[in-house]
């Protein structure tokens, strides 16, 4: 590994810009772990203003059905083998759903998730869902996403007749890695419901979490895992040790590791929507540099384990950057 010059890091960031896509083997790869962190988040603030412009994309979630999970993630607040005393109740009521919803896309946000627990969403919970998006669709205009788990494509099928247009499933980590976090599931089941839910036409959001002990390869495999995968949404999580769960005790990652991983995945998926998730309070301002060096997109509102950041907050903190969100 070396440092690019100045000059070096800003030719690579035009070349992006031209149309050049980095490769794993390329040289300058290696080079961005060790180049100066301000260089780094210039140039990666180039390449989000010229493929995102100062649009930053702003979603919300709910937690739809929650606890009582029968996969083992080791990160997980609501593995039923983790002891976490996390909130467990059942699918909720479409009236609470729906508020939420409305009150979302009144303050502004961009899109609509729900949210459940579980390795898939099926039976008469899934039909409960399709009929709440159905009647999300029809009265109101915030763009809708789901996160139902490992599903059958029949089922991302029948989402998207229903009105969703976005699918989150999440790859969490590399592929070296992922069996040291979960051994329930495999790395190919997430990759093969992505595949699924691009093939019916869906926008698929997918990122992972990092300071779950993984090493800074394995963050550029799974950036180059979500190239190859041509993903449009990449959330970005830093790992939020909630005691009871298999990370307890793992200390919070240094803010300019997640500002570094932010901007190495600006230049290796250029035009994707690089999100801000869990950990943004371990950022400075909450993540408004982050908004400026790489990250187009966040989620807001209140998150599902970690302490979140209202809508009006953000619209408020975007405006004060020169962006927007429409």
């Amino acid at each position: 590994m070396s440092i690019l010059k100045s000059e070096e890091l800003h030719a690579l960031t035009d070349r992006i810009i031209e149309g050049y896509r980095l490769k794993q083997t390329d040289p300058e790869v290696q080079d961005l772990l060790t180049q100066p962190l301000a260089e780094l988040q210039k140039e990666a603030g180039r390449l989000q203003t010229h493929f995102c412009g100062n649009h930053v994309d702003f979603c919300t979630i709910i937690n739809a059905r929650s606890g009582r999970c029968g996969e083992n993630c080791k990160y997980c607040a609501q593995a039923a083998c983790h002891h976490t005393g996390c909130e467990e109740y059942g699918f909720l009521d479409e009236e609470e759903i729906m508020k939420t919803a409305k009150a979302d896309q009144d303050a502004g946000a961009n899109r609509f998730a729900m949210v459940t627990s579980g390795r898939a969403l099926t039976g008469k919970d899934f039909e409960k869902a399709l009929t709440i998006y159905g009647h999300m669709r029809d009265k109101l205009t915030i763009d809708l996403c789901a996160s139902h788990g490992i599903i059958s494509r029949e089922q991302l099928h029948r989402l998207r007749q229903a009105g969703v247009t976005s699918y989150h499933h999440n790859i969490e980590t590399s592929r070296r890695f992922f069996p040291h976090i979960c051994t329930s599931h495999t790395f190919d089941d997430r990759i093969r419901t992505i595949k699924a839910a691009q093939a019916e036409g869906m926008c698929v959001c997918s990122g992972g979490i990092i300071g779950m002990g993984e090493t800074w390869q394995d963050r550029l495999d799974m950036a180059f895992t979500l190239q190859s995968l041509g993903i449009e949404s990449i959330p970005i999580n830093a790992l939020m040790a909630i005691p009871g769960t298999g990370m307890e005790g793992r200390k919070p990652l240094p803010a300019d590791d997640i500002l570094r991983t932010i901007a190495i995945f600006r230049f290796i998926n250029p035009t994707a929507n690089i999100r801000l998730a869990a950990g943004r309070k371990l950022l400075p301002q909450n993540g408004a540099t982050a908004l400026k060096s790489g990250a187009s997109a966040s989620i807001t509102g209140n998150m599902l384990t970690t302490s979140g950041t209202t809508i009006k907050e953000d619209m408020e903190m975007i405006r004060e950057l020169g962006l927007t969100n429409h």
